[in-house]
């Protein structure tokens, strides 16, 4: 894990700690994941939605990242786990990948466990939605 702060929205950030406490409580199958989420939220920076800097990954970001070691580049949007659908391009918070990329942002490296073992991910851009 990188130790760079990270940066996310306060309400975000309440519903994902209480996401990831159930889910730990629960025995899940993403107990992992939710542990090192817990930890970069312990370590993270709120901020109420408007002072959120434009760059930064969050929930219903598009992002798109290379992978540094293999050059392979993905783009996700991503979402809460009841919404992700990988073949639509929505990646879960939870995923080892979103977890890896949530507060952190355009430009940055982040080295990250994942399943298939360490990658090392560039952010290269974020898109924020469009606020209705």
């Amino acid at each position: 894990m990188t130790s760079k702060p990270i940066y996310i929205v306060s309400g975000e950030y309440t519903r994902l700690r209480q996401l990831v406490t159930s889910l730990i409580a629960g025995k899940s199958r993403h107990s992992e994941s939710c542990r090192r989420l817990l930890a970069e939220l312990d370590r993270c920076v709120m901020l109420a939605a408007h002072e959120m800097p434009p760059g930064v990954v969050r929930i219903d970001s598009r992002v798109e990242f290379e992978d540094l070691e293999s050059g392979e580049v993905d783009a996700y949007t991503l979402t809460w786990p009841d919404r992700a659908n990988p073949e639509q391009g929505l990646l879960s918070v939870l995923a080892p990948v979103g977890t890896a990329l949530i507060g952190y942002s355009e430009g940055d490296i982040i080295e990250w466990e994942t399943p298939g073992g360490k990658r090392k991910l560039k952010i290269r851009s974020v898109v924020q939605p469009a606020v209705a």
